[in-house]
């Protein structure tokens, strides 16, 4: 099960949900999370890489885009997550609940503040 922690972009003020743990929504509605998140590439290309598999494996694309389905959501709310705080997005909430999503992105907290008050 996923578990959320809050963003600010610093700059901006906007805020918004990151996410650690397995995306059982990417499981089940494949690329269409990444839509509603507003992440438009990744969408793009999970989109795209599911209409090639349809095309290529034929009758085998149930197989694959299980086996595809199962990997990508144990990685994406990992991926969407680090790439907000590589886009300037900084943690909120209370310390404790910031260095246990810290641990489970496997990043060192005390880097990622070092790195935030430069």
């Amino acid at each position: 099960m996923a578990s959320t922690i809050l963003l600010k972009n610093p700059k901006t003020g906007l805020m918004k949900k990151g996410y650690y743990g397995y995306s059982w929504t990417t499981f089940f509605f494949g690329p269409w999370p990444a839509l509603f998140r507003g992440d438009f590439i990744t969408f793009g290309v999970y989109l795209g890489a599911c209409i090639l598999l349809t095309l290529i494996a034929g009758p085998f694309v149930i197989l694959f885009s299980l086996t595809g389905g199962i990997i990508w959501a144990s990685v994406y709310n990992r991926y969407y997550t680090l790439k907000l705080l590589s886009k300037g997005y900084v943690m909120t909430g209370s310390e404790m609940t910031q260095r246990k999503a810290a641990k489970a992105l496997g990043i060192d907290y005390d880097i990622l503040k070092a790195n935030e008050s430069t």
